[in-house]
């Protein structure tokens, strides 16, 4: 009980950096797969009748 009040905000915290974390990764992915994705669907949709 000695550190209690100090580790209190700590599991928190590290959610919230584990959040920024995953959210950095989906931004990186999205920006580099972003293109190529929306090439797909460009020719996904100019090759339906």
């Amino acid at each position: 009980m000695l550190f209690a009040p100090k580790e209190r905000g700590q599991g928190l915290v590290e959610y919230a950096i584990i959040l920024s974390l995953v959210a950095l990764i989906v931004i990186a992915v999205v920006r580099l797969l972003g293109p190529k994705v929306g090439n797909t669907f460009s020719t996904i949709s100019q090759s339906m009748p």
